[in-house]
């Protein structure tokens, strides 16, 4: 491990002494790119360094104490401080561990997410609805951008399918354990009765890939205008501003009419394209990812869930980890962190005991 930190911090100092020369800033593509690396090691390197820092003071502890000669309240301070260093030299050799697993490279990428009301008819829809608004809560606390980019209501509300587009420093680190199928416990708005009902909403989450990332053909685009539906008046309903884009090597289609304008729905039904490309480019690069797509997001079926929420108990489970919080209007509400958290924690011990079997 040591080996790999010097190497590493040797790399930390070429890319600081590169970001003052003159000539690279004057490439400000291969300046961000550095600047990109730089901020992606600093974590790393200021452990290291504090390591190392403590490894020195339980030398010169050490060093102190076999020497002898000392009074016996400055014996017991260099003990306390050897064991103080001792201790934080075991903290931080934890967390450069952790540091040190591969990190993915989506993950300081902006988001597209795209929910879909699953079993349950309108109650799905509505349910949707929650998820979008609760995506948007969390999204403000993070301070991060939202946009819309596809809205399919239904007539009381709901929503068939919405995508929209999160921008925000690690904004996939946070949110790619969204994916897969959220199910809902509770009585419908719609229900005269008052009986429970069990309902699945589909979440999906793309790293938003950039144009040099995917390379599209024009000529394998196929674009069609319609007319927006639902509602947005007189203007809306009128005009062909709605696009459909198939690309028709992949038989993908991607729809966008949140605009007025023809150009920015266009604009906006590329970006859902090039990432659902990204994705699905990704996947056939790595059998497991293709697995683990599959498994997350699956077909909408009421089995296949990641979470549950119940009103009644007003209860949040999330079925992977084996987590259960009694704090679903919160959460709801975009208290999202506790959630998360406990999911990258279980992901990065997953992670570190791969790397202690290999």
């Amino acid at each position: 491990m040591i080996e790999k930190l010097k190497e590493v911090e040797k790399r930390y100092d070429e890319i600081s002494k590169q970001l003052l020369d003159p000539e690279v800033y004057n490439d400000q593509k291969h300046y961000a790119k550095l600047m990109k690396e730089h901020k992606m090691l600093t974590p790393l390197i200021e452990k290291y360094r504090e390591y190392k820092a403590a490894e020195d003071t339980i030398a010169e502890a050490g060093q102190l104490l076999g020497e002898g000669g000392m009074d016996a309240d400055f014996r017991q301070m260099v003990e306390e401080e050897l064991s103080a260093a001792k201790a934080k030299t075991e903290r931080l050799a934890e967390d450069i561990k952790i540091l040190l697993l591969p990190t993915d490279p989506n993950d300081d990428k902006n988001v597209i997410v795209e929910i879909r009301g699953g079993a349950g008819g309108e109650e799905a829809a509505l349910f949707a609805g929650v998820l979008y608004r609760m995506y948007n809560m969390y999204a403000e606390s993070k301070r991060w951008k939202t946009d819309l980019l596809n809205l399919n209501e239904t007539g009381i509300g709901g929503m068939k399918e919405v995508s929209f587009i999160i921008e925000g420093d690690g904004a996939y680190s946070r949110l790619k354990f969204e994916s897969g199928v959220h199910r809902v416990q509770r009585v419908p708005e719609t229900e005269a009765s008052g009986r429970i009902h069990t309902s699945t909403v589909t979440v999906a989450v793309l790293p938003e890939a950039e144009e040099v990332e995917v390379d599209i053909n024009p000529a394998d685009l196929q674009i069609d205008t319609y007319r927006s539906g639902g509602a947005g008046g007189q203007h809306v309903n009128k005009t062909e501003s709605a696009i459909r884009i198939t690309h028709m090597p992949t038989g993908l289609v991607v729809e966008c009419q949140d605009e007025r304008s023809q150009h920015k729905n266009k604009e906006k039904a590329m970006k859902i394209l090039r990432s659902r490309l990204y994705e699905q480019l990704q996947s056939e690069q790595s059998e497991e990812i293709a697995k683990n797509r599959k498994l997350q997001v699956g077909t909408g079926d009421r089995s296949e869930r990641i979470r549950t929420y119940n009103y009644p108990q007003s209860r949040v489970t999330d079925h992977r980890i084996g987590l259960t919080l009694y704090k679903l209007d919160q959460i709801l509400d975009g208290d999202l962190d506790e959630l998360i958290d406990a999911l990258v924690t279980a992901d990065r011990a997953e992670k570190l005991k791969a790397e202690s079997e290999e």
